[in-house]
């Protein structure tokens, strides 16, 4: 078996989201922890410890948001599939976090461009594949390999309402980007709008989970590194009360077979 890691490392430095959203990591060293334990013990001198050393100890200041997270449908509006009240990340089924993966490949697409239900039917056919019930399916964007850089916020092709209905038609109930957001960048959105003055092609991928309840992951990494199928996903959700996202430490799961 071989574990492929498709999360990214959550840090101070990386630009991976706008700057209202960034996190921020506060680290505690083993020399600041000693002095924290020894005031819990009275009498107990930091230099009593091994080394005089304690523990070390981070806090995060962040979004549900950052970093490779799972989004819920209650994310995108208050409801879901025609009425019904959208499930926050804490009410939705396990089961639908540990599936087959299929990975389609749109890095050759244009930053911005909107993949519509054609551009995904004809990738099937390139790979050979026919969607399943509950297979997550995984896009490789041009945003991957752009992780890291000042402008990853701005590259990738995104998946609209067309796309995104096409997928739950078929029984899909994750769906995954390396981009920022499953939606077009919004700086290339916000062009459009201003042109067209069509309020409906903003979040009009996230908005399709009015329609069909749906989760997405986003900022996730090393899609380059998959095959088109022959994996498992892994990409279980913290489990936060009533909250629009969990992180995930997402993972494909190839077995021998797989990758002989």
């Amino acid at each position: 078996m071989r574990l492929i890691d498709l999360s990214v490392t959550l840090d101070n430095e990386t630009v991976a989201d706008p700057e209202f959203q960034r996190p921020r990591i506060d680290y505690v060293t083993h020399g600041e922890g000693a002095r924290v334990m020894a005031g819990l013990f009275p009498g107990l001198s930091p230099t009593d410890l091994p080394d005089g050393l304690g523990w070390a100890v981070e806090t995060i200041t962040l979004s549900t948001h950052n970093g490779t997270h799972v989004d819920a449908p209650w994310h995108y509006h208050p409801t879901m599939d025609g009425g019904a009240p959208a499930a926050s990340i804490d009410e939705l089924p396990l089961d639908w976090f540990y599936r087959p993966g299929v990975k389609l490949d749109f890095r050759d697409a244009a930053d911005g461009y909107v993949v519509q239900a054609a551009d995904i039917r004809a990738e099937l056919d390139r790979i050979g594949h026919e969607l399943q019930p509950y297979d997550i399916v995984l896009m490789n964007t041009a945003a991957g390999a752009a992780y890291g850089d000042d402008d990853y916020i701005h590259r990738g092709c995104g998946f609209g309402r067309q796309a995104t209905l096409f997928l739950t038609s078929l029984g899909v109930k994750v769906v995954g980007t390396d981009a920022w957001s499953w939606d077009a960048p919004f700086s290339f959105t916000a062009r459009r709008y201003a042109e067209t003055g069509d309020a409906s092609i903003i979040w009009e991928g996230h908005k399709a989970g009015r329609e069909a309840g749906y989760c997405q992951i986003e900022k996730l990494t090393n899609l380059d590194q998959l095959p088109a199928t022959g994996f498992t996903v892994s990409c279980l959700p913290a489990k936060i009360s009533r909250a629009s996202a969990g992180w995930t430490r997402a993972v494909a799961i190839l077995h021998d077979e797989e990758t002989s």
